[in-house]
């Protein structure tokens, strides 16, 4: 990411990692959610396969419309779960506060998906919410692979049947592509 503070209307980055043993080619696109890009980020929607909802703990107002982009991706998705992660950037910031660590991982908890605070500014574990997103996305696949071939089950309506609890070093099948920064 850049060093500037200021949003990009749109930026996309190609990236190609290892994650748990496992090559995954990451296309991202940061839409930096302005309103008057509404209807091209529902293209981004569609074609997205993970989304960080990324707001920045300096602006309470940033915050606030992370669950507009959550309900929005679930309708344009038709589902009730999708691979997402809640992100605080700015946690360089800490004198400027708006947003508590507590209020980032209530949402998330609220979104049933991982929470992370970082830094572009100063790198800080922007590596760690890619590498989230990313097993995020092959547990999905994983689970909705199991829907198709009737070995699934569970609760889950459209979704992964249990919680997402994933651990840092567990082994994850499949790749992903599209990983979208809202």
């Amino acid at each position: 990411m850049a060093a500037s503070t200021k949003p990009a209307i749109t930026d996309s980055y190609r990236k190609q990692c290892v994650i748990d043993d496992e090559v995954a080619l990451l296309d991202v696109l940061d839409t930096a959610g302005q309103e008057e890009y509404s209807a091209m980020r529902e293209q981004y929607m569609r074609t997205g396969e993970g989304f960080l909802l990324v707001y920045s703990i300096t602006s309470r107002q940033s915050f606030e419309e992370i669950t507009t982009f959550q309900q929005q991706i679930l309708r344009v998705k038709d589902k009730d779960y999708f691979p997402m992660v809640v992100v605080g950037n700015k946690c360089d910031l800490e004198g400027e506060r708006e947003v508590t660590r507590q209020e980032g991982e209530a949402l998330a908890r609220s979104f049933n998906c991982k929470f992370i605070e970082t830094s572009a500014k100063s790198r800080i574990n922007v590596d760690k919410a890619f590498y989230d997103i990313v097993r995020e996305i092959r547990r999905y696949n994983r689970e909705m692979q199991g829907y198709s071939t009737g070995s699934g089950g569970g609760s889950g309506v459209n979704g992964p049947p249990k919680p997402m609890d994933i651990e840092d070093g567990e082994k994850e099948a499949g790749c992903c592509g599209k990983c979208v920064i809202m």
